[in-house]
């Protein structure tokens, strides 16, 4: 019969460290807030070779969902992005509606940006559910979902913010009065007669910056950080 071969005894050494530390991480549980999370997260990857941050972040996010409140997403992009961050452990929602309700009860939810539907709408009717990600995050691209919990984001020192209007104006236009005001925005999508803007950094719902901000209905829906 063939011999057993034997691993390397030095790598196996360093995968051992590797499971005992994640055994400690557990143990220690989920960081307290999002933005304590965030700032865990980057100070963890800083100076790591690109390579070496995405090894680092799939360990990372699967500790996250071992420990952290459990997570529904909504959307195809939600599955995948998700499924890359945490793992397989997320339930699928039917629909919008149903992601934010799971959020409610203490949970988290990864949803979608389509033009199918302008969930992100309500929350500014739901002050209790806040974004508080935003995926992916790494990279020069805009986002693809959001995810929202019943938490209010703090600053990271590296964030952007959502913002929502029911503005008629052009997005260009918008982008331009923002941009007179002091603040930096980019168009992420428009449904159901709302239109949702990324302004660049942290900035708070009664940031007098957005004072006479275009629209009749308008606010921040939340801030996620990037990496």
């Amino acid at each position: 019969m063939p011999a057993t071969p034997e691993p390397d005894p030095e790598r196996q050494a360093l995968d051992r460290a590797v499971a005992e530390a994640v055994r400690a991480r557990l143990a220690a549980g989920p960081h307290p807030t999002p933005e304590i999370e965030a700032i865990a997260l980057r100070r963890a990857l800083a100076g790591l070779a690109p390579a070496e941050a995405a090894a680092a972040r799939c360990v990372l996010g699967r500790l996250d969902s071992a420990t952290g409140a459990a997570l529904t997403v909504w959307g195809p992009a939600s599955q995948v992005l998700g499924s890359d961050r945490f793992g397989l452990t997320a339930r699928m929602a039917a629909t919008p509606e149903a992601a934010l309700a799971a959020a409610r009860k203490a949970g988290r939810a990864l949803l979608d940006l389509a033009p199918a539907s302008a969930w992100w709408g309500r929350l500014l009717a739901e002050p209790r559910l806040r974004v508080v990600g935003a995926l992916p995050d790494h990279g020069p691209g805009l986002p693809r979902a959001l995810l929202v919990q019943a938490a209010g984001p703090g600053p990271t020192g590296g964030d952007r913010t959502f913002w929502v209007t029911d503005s008629p104006l052009a997005e260009a236009r918008i982008v331009r009065r923002l941009g007179e005001a002091g603040l930096a925005a980019d168009p992420l999508i428009a449904a159901g007669g709302l239109k949702l803007f990324m302004l660049a950094g942290y900035v708070q719902a009664d940031d007098a910056r957005l004072n006479g901000a275009p629209g009749d209905l308008s606010g921040v829906i939340g801030a996620a950080p990037v990496f």
